[in-house]
């Protein structure tokens, strides 16, 4: 097990990170650089070795439900690993999903269903999440559905 300097050395070397005293002279190292309201990199470094790396949901570490690793029996290159890791979760903004707008739902007589769904530039026909078919047109869509059979639902 790695001593408290030498975990505090390896944790200093990350440049990106900010060292700042808690109460019972542990440790908190702060992320300034975080695309998240998460800054704590490793939380309560203690002097007796223990302490913890925010994983998130990292599937790569068995976390806590706060998505906190214990580094206790963490080798120099594991403590790396997941300071770095850690780091780059926090670095990354996921991707933005664009909102689609259902317009409408179709079933046939065998009660499938096909969902009419404008994504800004086209008209599209989805089975659940499966883009079936895509048209330019709203008039060329509904002709697509009443020619499969699909008739436009009531609303409730």
């Amino acid at each position: 097990m790695l001593s408290f300097e030498e975990k505090k050395a390896i944790i200093d070397s990350f440049g990106e990170l900010t060292c700042k005293k808690v109460s019972m002279n542990r440790l908190n190292y702060h992320y300034e650089g975080s695309q998240y309201e998460k800054k704590i990199v490793v939380e309560k470094l203690h002097p007796n070795g223990n302490g913890f790396v925010y994983v998130g949901d990292l599937l790569a570490y068995e976390s806590d439900d706060r998505g906190l690793v214990n580094i206790r029996d963490f080798s120099e290159q594991q403590l790396r690993d997941v300071v770095e890791d850690s780091i780059t979760y926090l670095s990354e903004v996921d991707d933005i999903v664009e909102e689609v707008t259902i317009e409408e739902s179709w079933r046939n007589r065998s009660g499938d269903q096909l969902l009419l769904v404008f994504d800004g530039a086209f008209w599209n026909v989805q089975h659940g999440f499966n883009l079936e078919e895509s048209f330019g047109t709203r008039e060329d869509a509904e002709e697509y559905m009443h020619e499969e059979g699909f008739l436009k639902e009531k609303k409730k």
